[in-house]
């Protein structure tokens, strides 16, 4: 069983419901909030958390070009 393309997608389409970064897509949380929420162990349960936390890894290794472009194709 691969990656679900579908992760990446909602990672572009997905907006933050609460917080400091409220309806922020999740692709557009700074990596810095992504890194404190990765050190206090406090992504939310549930999809969202999954979604913050592979946006994290995604950034953190450099790839989140990716998500630039998926983000420009599936938005328009």
């Amino acid at each position: 069983m691969g990656p679900d393309p579908q992760l990446l997608i909602d990672i572009v389409k997905t907006k933050m419901p609460f917080g400091k970064y409220k309806d922020t897509l999740v692709c557009d949380i700074p990596v810095s909030y992504l890194e404190w929420m990765h050190r206090k162990n406090a992504f939310p349960e549930g999809k969202l958390g999954m979604l913050m936390r592979t946006a994290y890894e995604i950034k953190i290794n450099g790839l989140d070009k990716l998500l630039w472009a998926l983000k420009d194709k599936t938005l328009k």
